[in-house]
């Protein structure tokens, strides 16, 4: 897949301003985040989780007790999202590791699978540029009940960005996908909460699994 720049003139910028649709929303959550870090210090060099719902609603302290985990998710975002306030939520806590989740929302949202790949290459390369000693572990995006008629897209989407991540041997694609599935093939319903969307505590347990050796090595 050829990758393309999307480009944003300050008059689209302007626009999306005022219709409400850009990432300004999340201005108060990580807001709360620099609060936290005030209140708190966070770990120096910490294994960054950061991304979608995924990510928030993940208890990656409880689930990695003795690692410096800091937990950045702000539910609802996009991948565009996490590249607007990169500074605030990647590049400023210089972290040994980031694990990364996103991708479905922004499929959801309606944008095209190229979009989605191309946005997720743009964070990657800052990634790889701004903090080239960080490794990056990143989830694929996960099947789920409620947005199980974007499996198709969410398949395409994760091949290409394997390829991305995979460029560099330090690096991590992680796909728990096939064991979030049933005997049908279909999402299992025991893995996620009522909504049909996120994981529940069986679901996060799968994922917890998956990602530790990767964290601890």
């Amino acid at each position: 897949m050829q990758r393309r720049k999307w480009l944003l003139p300050v008059a689209v910028l302007a626009i999306g301003l005022l219709s409400g649709c850009m990432p300004v929303e999340w201005a108060p959550a990580i807001a709360g985040f620099e609060k936290q870090d005030q209140l708190t210090p966070p770990p120096k060099h910490p294994i960054l989780f950061v991304g979608s719902s995924t990510i928030r609603f993940w208890k990656t302290s409880e689930a990695f007790p003795n690692l410096p985990v800091l937990n950045r998710g702000f539910g609802g975002s996009q991948t565009s999202d996490v590249l607007y306030y990169f500074d605030r939520v990647i590049a400023r806590y210089h972290p040994s590791t980031i694990v990364f989740y996103s991708g479905d929302n922004d499929l959801a949202a309606g944008k095209p699978v190229d979009r989605v790949v191309d946005d997720t290459h743009e964070l990657i390369d800052r990634i790889r540029k701004r903090l080239p000693d960080t490794r990056l572990i990143f989830i694929a995006i996960k099947p789920s009940i409620a947005r199980w008629n974007l499996i198709d897209k969410m398949r395409e989407a994760n091949r290409e960005i394997q390829k991305i991540v995979e460029a560099r041997p330090s690096d991590v694609f992680l796909d728990i996908g096939p064991k979030l599935l049933d005997a049908n093939g279909k999402p299992d319903p025991a893995l996620f909460r009522k909504d049909g969307l996120h994981l529940n505590e069986r679901g996060y347990a799968i994922l917890n699994d998956a990602v530790r050796p990767h964290l601890t090595r």
